[in-house]
Protein backbone atom coordinates (compact mmCIF):
# COMPACT_ATOMS: atom_id res chain seq x y z
CA UNK A 1 0.00 0.00 0.00
CA UNK A 2 1.38 3.35 -1.06
CA UNK A 3 3.03 5.75 1.61
CA UNK A 4 0.98 9.08 1.10
CA UNK A 5 3.79 10.54 3.75
CA UNK A 6 6.49 12.52 3.26
CA UNK A 7 9.66 11.06 4.70
CA UNK A 8 13.34 11.95 4.68
CA UNK A 9 14.27 10.58 1.27
CA UNK A 10 11.43 12.61 0.04
CA UNK A 11 12.01 16.29 0.78
CA UNK A 12 8.69 18.29 1.13
CA UNK A 13 9.96 20.68 -1.87
CA UNK A 14 10.53 17.77 -4.09
CA UNK A 15 7.32 16.55 -3.50
CA UNK A 16 5.59 16.21 -6.82
CA UNK A 17 2.61 16.13 -5.08
CA UNK A 18 3.61 19.35 -2.88
CA UNK A 19 3.69 21.07 -6.37
CA UNK A 20 0.35 20.06 -7.31
CA UNK A 21 -1.10 21.47 -4.02
CA UNK A 22 0.49 24.59 -4.30
CA UNK A 23 -0.57 24.98 -7.70
CA UNK A 24 -4.42 24.50 -6.72
CA UNK A 25 -3.29 27.15 -3.71
CA UNK A 26 -2.31 29.22 -6.25
CA UNK A 27 -5.67 29.27 -7.58
CA UNK A 28 -7.62 31.08 -4.55
CA UNK A 29 -5.98 34.26 -5.82
CA UNK A 30 -6.50 33.61 -9.10
CA UNK A 31 -10.36 33.01 -8.42
CA UNK A 32 -11.04 36.50 -7.01
CA UNK A 33 -8.41 39.21 -7.14
CA UNK A 34 -7.37 39.10 -10.83
CA UNK A 35 -10.18 41.35 -12.38
CA UNK A 36 -9.64 44.06 -9.84
CA UNK A 37 -7.89 45.93 -12.00
CA UNK A 38 -10.81 45.38 -14.55
CA UNK A 39 -13.61 46.69 -12.43
CA UNK A 40 -13.81 50.38 -13.28
CA UNK A 41 -13.77 49.67 -17.19
CA UNK A 42 -16.28 46.90 -16.40
CA UNK A 43 -18.44 49.65 -14.57
CA UNK A 44 -17.90 51.86 -17.22
CA UNK A 45 -18.39 49.36 -20.37
CA UNK A 46 -21.75 48.31 -18.55
CA UNK A 47 -22.83 51.74 -17.81
CA UNK A 48 -26.27 51.28 -18.68
CA UNK A 49 -26.92 48.58 -16.21
CA UNK A 50 -28.58 50.35 -13.10
CA UNK A 51 -26.95 48.44 -10.72
CA UNK A 52 -23.54 48.66 -12.64
CA UNK A 53 -21.55 50.27 -9.49
CA UNK A 54 -22.36 47.94 -6.70
CA UNK A 55 -22.63 44.47 -9.80
CA UNK A 56 -18.80 45.75 -10.69
CA UNK A 57 -17.89 45.54 -6.92
CA UNK A 58 -19.62 42.31 -6.34
CA UNK A 59 -18.04 40.71 -8.75
CA UNK A 60 -14.69 40.30 -7.37
CA UNK A 61 -16.25 38.48 -4.19
CA UNK A 62 -18.99 36.64 -5.76
CA UNK A 63 -17.45 33.08 -6.05
CA UNK A 64 -16.90 33.71 -1.85
CA UNK A 65 -21.01 33.59 -1.88
CA UNK A 66 -20.60 30.28 -3.01
CA UNK A 67 -17.91 29.18 -0.99
CA UNK A 68 -19.41 29.82 1.65
CA UNK A 69 -22.54 28.02 0.72
CA UNK A 70 -20.88 24.53 -0.29
CA UNK A 71 -17.57 24.08 1.50
CA UNK A 72 -19.16 22.98 4.47
CA UNK A 73 -20.91 20.18 2.25
CA UNK A 74 -17.84 19.86 0.15
CA UNK A 75 -15.74 18.87 3.17
CA UNK A 76 -18.40 16.12 4.44
CA UNK A 77 -18.12 14.66 1.10
CA UNK A 78 -14.33 14.98 0.71
CA UNK A 79 -14.71 12.98 3.91
CA UNK A 80 -16.71 9.91 2.77
CA UNK A 81 -15.70 10.06 -0.64
CA UNK A 82 -12.28 11.30 -1.19
CA UNK A 83 -10.80 14.10 -2.12
CA UNK A 84 -8.99 13.62 -5.42
CA UNK A 85 -12.38 13.30 -7.78
CA UNK A 86 -13.23 16.96 -6.06
CA UNK A 87 -9.84 18.24 -6.94
CA UNK A 88 -10.03 17.23 -10.24
CA UNK A 89 -13.62 18.22 -11.38
CA UNK A 90 -13.19 21.42 -9.26
CA UNK A 91 -10.63 22.20 -11.47
CA UNK A 92 -12.42 21.74 -14.90
CA UNK A 93 -14.98 23.57 -13.81
CA UNK A 94 -12.91 26.53 -12.74
CA UNK A 95 -11.72 27.09 -15.53
CA UNK A 96 -14.98 26.80 -17.98
CA UNK A 97 -16.84 29.81 -15.37
CA UNK A 98 -13.64 31.47 -14.47
CA UNK A 99 -13.59 32.37 -18.83
CA UNK A 100 -16.93 32.50 -19.28
CA UNK A 101 -16.90 36.47 -18.11
CA UNK A 102 -15.02 36.59 -21.84
CA UNK A 103 -18.47 35.96 -23.88
CA UNK A 104 -21.36 36.69 -21.93
CA UNK A 105 -23.35 39.55 -22.23
CA UNK A 106 -24.38 41.58 -19.17
CA UNK A 107 -22.80 41.71 -15.69
CA UNK A 108 -26.40 39.50 -13.81
CA UNK A 109 -25.40 36.94 -16.16
CA UNK A 110 -21.20 37.75 -15.09
CA UNK A 111 -22.08 37.46 -12.01
CA UNK A 112 -23.89 34.27 -11.88
CA UNK A 113 -20.63 33.00 -13.49
CA UNK A 114 -19.11 34.34 -10.71
CA UNK A 115 -21.11 32.49 -8.28
CA UNK A 116 -20.33 29.05 -10.52
CA UNK A 117 -16.52 29.53 -10.09
CA UNK A 118 -17.07 29.58 -6.02
CA UNK A 119 -18.56 26.62 -6.32
CA UNK A 120 -15.45 25.55 -8.19
CA UNK A 121 -12.82 26.99 -5.73
CA UNK A 122 -15.37 25.14 -2.77
CA UNK A 123 -13.96 21.63 -4.12
CA UNK A 124 -10.75 22.63 -4.78
CA UNK A 125 -9.74 23.86 -1.54
CA UNK A 126 -11.63 21.99 0.41
CA UNK A 127 -10.08 19.33 -1.09
CA UNK A 128 -6.69 20.57 -0.97
CA UNK A 129 -6.46 21.55 3.02
CA UNK A 130 -7.11 18.22 3.52
CA UNK A 131 -4.46 16.78 1.49
CA UNK A 132 -2.08 19.11 3.41
CA UNK A 133 -2.68 16.81 6.42
CA UNK A 134 -3.35 14.08 5.17
CA UNK A 135 0.51 13.94 3.45
CA UNK A 136 2.49 15.57 5.72
CA UNK A 137 3.01 16.02 9.42
CA UNK A 138 4.95 18.13 11.84
CA UNK A 139 7.09 20.20 10.46
CA UNK A 140 6.43 19.47 6.85
CA UNK A 141 2.83 20.81 7.69
CA UNK A 142 3.66 23.55 8.91
CA UNK A 143 6.42 24.40 5.71
CA UNK A 144 3.67 23.33 3.49
CA UNK A 145 1.05 26.07 4.90
CA UNK A 146 3.67 29.01 4.44
CA UNK A 147 4.67 28.05 0.97
CA UNK A 148 0.93 27.71 0.05
CA UNK A 149 0.50 31.27 1.04
CA UNK A 150 3.65 32.12 -0.87
CA UNK A 151 2.01 30.02 -3.69
CA UNK A 152 -1.16 32.12 -3.56
CA UNK A 153 0.71 35.39 -3.02
CA UNK A 154 3.01 34.54 -6.09
CA UNK A 155 0.15 33.19 -8.40
CA UNK A 156 -1.38 36.77 -7.54
CA UNK A 157 1.64 38.86 -8.67
CA UNK A 158 1.44 36.90 -11.64
CA UNK A 159 -1.95 36.68 -12.72
CA UNK A 160 -2.81 40.43 -11.32
CA UNK A 161 0.32 42.17 -12.80
CA UNK A 162 -1.04 40.32 -15.94
CA UNK A 163 -4.34 41.61 -15.54
CA UNK A 164 -3.58 44.81 -14.78
CA UNK A 165 -1.73 45.27 -18.13
CA UNK A 166 -4.42 43.10 -20.25
CA UNK A 167 -7.26 45.05 -18.73
CA UNK A 168 -5.90 48.36 -20.65
CA UNK A 169 -6.48 46.73 -23.31
CA UNK A 170 -9.86 45.60 -22.38
CA UNK A 171 -11.92 45.10 -19.39
CA UNK A 172 -13.08 41.43 -20.43
CA UNK A 173 -9.74 40.02 -21.21
CA UNK A 174 -8.28 39.71 -17.61
CA UNK A 175 -11.83 36.65 -17.41
CA UNK A 176 -9.03 34.93 -19.84
CA UNK A 177 -6.10 34.37 -17.54
CA UNK A 178 -8.31 31.80 -15.91
CA UNK A 179 -7.77 29.78 -18.62
CA UNK A 180 -3.90 29.37 -17.20
CA UNK A 181 -5.33 26.39 -14.57
CA UNK A 182 -5.89 23.90 -17.34
CA UNK A 183 -2.38 23.60 -17.45
CA UNK A 184 -2.11 22.73 -13.63
CA UNK A 185 -4.38 19.35 -14.17
CA UNK A 186 -1.96 16.70 -15.93
CA UNK A 187 0.26 17.18 -12.65
CA UNK A 188 -2.66 17.10 -10.79
CA UNK A 189 -4.13 14.04 -11.75
CA UNK A 190 -0.45 12.27 -11.70
CA UNK A 191 0.80 13.14 -8.45
CA UNK A 192 -2.84 13.21 -6.62
CA UNK A 193 -3.85 9.78 -4.65
CA UNK A 194 -6.21 9.53 -2.15
CA UNK A 195 -4.93 8.04 0.99
CA UNK A 196 -6.06 4.49 1.99
CA UNK A 197 -8.91 4.75 3.58
CA UNK A 198 -8.37 1.75 5.80
CA UNK A 199 -5.60 3.88 7.48
CA UNK A 200 -7.49 6.99 7.91
CA UNK A 201 -9.97 4.66 9.39
CA UNK A 202 -7.69 3.14 11.90
CA UNK A 203 -5.41 6.10 12.59
CA UNK A 204 -8.90 7.96 13.43
CA UNK A 205 -10.57 5.76 16.02
CA UNK A 206 -8.25 7.33 19.03
CA UNK A 207 -8.29 10.83 17.97
CA UNK A 208 -12.12 10.99 17.90
CA UNK A 209 -12.35 8.55 21.04
CA UNK A 210 -10.53 10.26 23.08
CA UNK A 211 -12.27 12.09 26.01
CA UNK A 212 -9.50 15.23 25.37
CA UNK A 213 -10.69 15.55 21.74
CA UNK A 214 -14.09 17.49 21.92
CA UNK A 215 -12.68 20.94 22.90
CA UNK A 216 -11.27 21.19 19.12
CA UNK A 217 -14.87 21.85 18.22
CA UNK A 218 -14.76 25.14 20.13
CA UNK A 219 -11.29 25.89 18.98
CA UNK A 220 -11.92 25.50 15.70
CA UNK A 221 -14.73 27.50 15.84
CA UNK A 222 -12.92 30.35 17.00
CA UNK A 223 -10.51 30.09 14.46
CA UNK A 224 -13.41 30.29 11.34
CA UNK A 225 -14.91 33.02 12.89
CA UNK A 226 -11.19 35.27 13.44
CA UNK A 227 -10.13 34.08 9.63
CA UNK A 228 -13.62 35.23 8.37
CA UNK A 229 -12.99 38.85 9.64
CA UNK A 230 -9.04 38.87 9.13
CA UNK A 231 -9.95 38.03 5.48
CA UNK A 232 -13.10 40.71 5.94
CA UNK A 233 -10.36 43.81 6.32
CA UNK A 234 -7.69 42.09 4.01
CA UNK A 235 -10.19 42.12 0.90
CA UNK A 236 -11.11 45.95 1.41
CA UNK A 237 -7.79 45.91 -0.54
CA UNK A 238 -8.70 44.18 -4.00
CA UNK A 239 -12.17 45.32 -4.25
CA UNK A 240 -12.00 49.02 -3.49
CA UNK A 241 -8.05 49.88 -3.97
CA UNK A 242 -8.60 50.58 -7.93
CA UNK A 243 -11.26 53.32 -6.74
CA UNK A 244 -9.47 54.51 -4.29
CA UNK A 245 -6.68 55.65 -6.64
CA UNK A 246 -9.11 56.70 -9.30
CA UNK A 247 -10.56 59.47 -6.64
CA UNK A 248 -7.28 60.07 -5.87
CA UNK A 249 -6.57 60.76 -10.00
CA UNK A 250 -4.13 57.81 -10.44
CA UNK A 251 -4.40 55.54 -13.61
CA UNK A 252 -6.44 52.61 -11.73
CA UNK A 253 -5.86 49.87 -13.88
CA UNK A 254 -2.59 50.29 -14.32
CA UNK A 255 -1.83 51.39 -10.65
CA UNK A 256 -3.59 48.75 -9.05
CA UNK A 257 -2.09 45.84 -10.83
CA UNK A 258 1.42 47.71 -9.53
CA UNK A 259 0.09 48.13 -5.89
CA UNK A 260 -1.21 44.49 -6.11
CA UNK A 261 1.37 43.48 -7.22
CA UNK A 262 3.55 44.78 -4.41
CA UNK A 263 1.25 43.08 -1.82
CA UNK A 264 1.41 39.64 -3.27
CA UNK A 265 5.59 40.11 -3.67
CA UNK A 266 5.87 41.18 -0.15
CA UNK A 267 3.45 38.34 1.27
CA UNK A 268 4.84 35.26 -0.54
CA UNK A 269 8.35 36.38 0.78
CA UNK A 270 7.21 36.65 3.89
CA UNK A 271 5.11 33.53 3.53
CA UNK A 272 8.35 31.66 2.69
CA UNK A 273 9.98 33.03 6.17
CA UNK A 274 7.02 31.85 8.20
CA UNK A 275 8.18 28.51 9.89
CA UNK A 276 10.78 30.16 11.15
CA UNK A 277 9.16 32.87 12.64
CA UNK A 278 6.76 30.61 13.74
CA UNK A 279 9.28 28.42 15.54
CA UNK A 280 10.93 31.58 17.26
CA UNK A 281 7.65 33.75 18.52
CA UNK A 282 4.99 30.71 18.02
CA UNK A 283 1.05 31.04 16.78
CA UNK A 284 0.34 34.19 19.13
CA UNK A 285 3.97 35.88 18.44
CA UNK A 286 2.31 35.75 14.60
CA UNK A 287 -0.59 36.78 15.25
CA UNK A 288 0.78 40.04 17.02
CA UNK A 289 3.05 40.55 14.21
CA UNK A 290 0.90 40.35 11.47
CA UNK A 291 -1.65 42.46 12.96
CA UNK A 292 0.27 44.93 14.00
CA UNK A 293 2.09 44.74 10.26
CA UNK A 294 -1.56 44.94 8.51
CA UNK A 295 -2.46 48.21 11.01
CA UNK A 296 0.63 49.90 9.90
CA UNK A 297 -0.25 49.43 6.42
CA UNK A 298 -3.67 50.64 6.89
CA UNK A 299 -2.55 53.66 8.32
CA UNK A 300 -0.23 54.37 5.45
CA UNK A 301 -2.66 54.04 2.84
CA UNK A 302 -4.72 57.51 3.21
CA UNK A 303 -1.60 59.63 2.30
CA UNK A 304 -1.27 60.50 -1.73
CA UNK A 305 2.16 59.72 -2.37
CA UNK A 306 3.11 56.92 -4.23
CA UNK A 307 5.98 55.26 -2.39
CA UNK A 308 4.09 55.65 0.75
CA UNK A 309 0.73 53.61 -1.17
CA UNK A 310 3.41 50.33 -2.45
CA UNK A 311 4.66 50.97 1.46
CA UNK A 312 1.59 50.32 2.67
CA UNK A 313 0.63 47.57 1.03
CA UNK A 314 3.43 45.82 1.30
CA UNK A 315 3.07 45.98 5.08
CA UNK A 316 -0.60 44.86 4.50
CA UNK A 317 0.63 41.63 2.18
CA UNK A 318 3.05 40.89 4.59
CA UNK A 319 0.96 40.84 8.01
CA UNK A 320 -1.78 38.95 5.84
CA UNK A 321 0.73 36.30 4.59
CA UNK A 322 2.12 35.95 7.97
CA UNK A 323 -1.07 35.11 9.81
CA UNK A 324 -2.91 33.11 7.16
CA UNK A 325 -0.55 30.02 7.67
CA UNK A 326 -1.76 29.84 11.45
CA UNK A 327 -5.04 29.29 10.84
CA UNK A 328 -4.37 26.31 8.42
CA UNK A 329 -1.53 24.89 10.59
CA UNK A 330 -3.57 25.29 13.71
CA UNK A 331 -7.06 23.53 12.55
CA UNK A 332 -5.69 20.92 10.99
CA UNK A 333 -3.58 20.01 14.53
CA UNK A 334 -7.01 20.60 15.94
CA UNK A 335 -9.21 18.48 14.10
CA UNK A 336 -9.54 14.51 13.97
CA UNK A 337 -8.25 12.65 10.97
CA UNK A 338 -11.46 11.57 9.68
CA UNK A 339 -13.02 15.20 10.46
CA UNK A 340 -10.25 16.95 8.17
CA UNK A 341 -12.27 17.50 4.84
CA UNK A 342 -15.14 19.19 7.30
CA UNK A 343 -12.18 21.64 8.82
CA UNK A 344 -10.82 22.39 5.09
CA UNK A 345 -14.28 23.19 4.66
CA UNK A 346 -15.29 25.52 7.55
CA UNK A 347 -11.50 27.18 7.32
CA UNK A 348 -12.21 27.97 3.53
CA UNK A 349 -15.53 28.82 3.91
CA UNK A 350 -14.66 31.53 6.54
CA UNK A 351 -11.88 33.22 4.33
CA UNK A 352 -14.99 34.02 1.46
CA UNK A 353 -17.45 34.46 3.88
CA UNK A 354 -14.79 37.68 4.95
CA UNK A 355 -14.28 38.57 1.51
CA UNK A 356 -17.86 38.89 0.75
CA UNK A 357 -18.68 40.40 3.23
CA UNK A 358 -15.96 43.10 2.74
CA UNK A 359 -17.52 45.26 0.37
CA UNK A 360 -21.07 45.21 1.59
CA UNK A 361 -19.50 46.63 4.77
CA UNK A 362 -16.62 48.73 3.10
CA UNK A 363 -19.13 50.31 0.58
CA UNK A 364 -21.19 51.96 2.77
CA UNK A 365 -18.26 53.44 5.12
CA UNK A 366 -16.56 54.37 2.50
CA UNK A 367 -20.10 56.72 1.29
CA UNK A 368 -20.22 58.13 4.90
CA UNK A 369 -16.96 58.47 6.20
CA UNK A 370 -14.40 58.45 2.84
CA UNK A 371 -11.88 56.18 2.15
CA UNK A 372 -9.62 57.64 4.80
CA UNK A 373 -12.31 56.86 7.59
CA UNK A 374 -12.34 53.59 6.41
CA UNK A 375 -8.88 53.26 6.81
CA UNK A 376 -7.92 54.82 9.80
CA UNK A 377 -11.09 52.32 10.96
CA UNK A 378 -9.50 49.32 9.79
CA UNK A 379 -5.73 50.11 11.48
CA UNK A 380 -7.67 50.67 14.83
CA UNK A 381 -9.13 47.24 15.13
CA UNK A 382 -6.40 45.90 13.52
CA UNK A 383 -4.02 47.06 16.30
CA UNK A 384 -6.63 46.21 18.88
CA UNK A 385 -6.18 43.07 17.44
CA UNK A 386 -2.53 42.73 17.70
CA UNK A 387 -2.53 44.02 21.47
CA UNK A 388 -4.59 41.18 22.61
CA UNK A 389 -2.76 39.01 20.90
CA UNK A 390 0.36 40.42 22.26
CA UNK A 391 -1.10 40.18 25.74
CA UNK A 392 -2.26 36.77 25.43
CA UNK A 393 1.15 35.82 24.30
CA UNK A 394 2.46 37.44 27.71
CA UNK A 395 0.09 35.86 30.01
CA UNK A 396 0.87 32.93 29.06
CA UNK A 397 4.83 32.99 29.08
CA UNK A 398 4.06 34.61 32.85
CA UNK A 399 1.87 31.27 33.52
CA UNK A 400 4.70 29.07 31.81
CA UNK A 401 7.41 30.95 33.59
CA UNK A 402 5.74 30.58 37.52
CA UNK A 403 4.84 26.81 36.70
CA UNK A 404 8.81 26.30 36.20
CA UNK A 405 10.02 28.70 38.95
CA UNK A 406 7.24 27.34 41.46
CA UNK A 407 8.44 24.68 44.52
CA UNK A 408 7.51 21.39 43.38
CA UNK A 409 5.86 19.16 45.76
CA UNK A 410 7.71 16.18 46.63
CA UNK A 411 6.77 12.95 45.37
CA UNK A 412 6.53 10.21 47.70
CA UNK A 413 7.87 6.75 46.71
Amino acid sequence: MQDCRATPSNPIWRDRRTIALLMAASLTTMANATISPALPGLERLFSGDPNAAMLTRLLVPAPALSVALCAPLAGLVADRFGRRAMLLSGTILFVIAGCAGLVLPDLPTIFASRLVLGVAVALIMTAQTALVGDYFTGKDRNALTGLQISARNFGGLLFISLAGWVATLSPRLPFAIYGLAAAFLPLMWIAIVDPPRSAQSIDAKPADSAPGHPPWRTRLALLVLLQALTNMIFFVMPTQLSFFLEERGYNSAAMTGAALAVLMLSGGSFALLYPRIQRAIGHVGIFAMGYAAMALGFMLLPFTLTASSFAATAAIGAGYALVSPCFIALALGLAPIRRRGLAGGLLTASVFIGQFCSPLLSTPLIARYGFDGLFHGAASLLLAMAITAAAAGGLSWLRLRSAVTSPQMPVSR
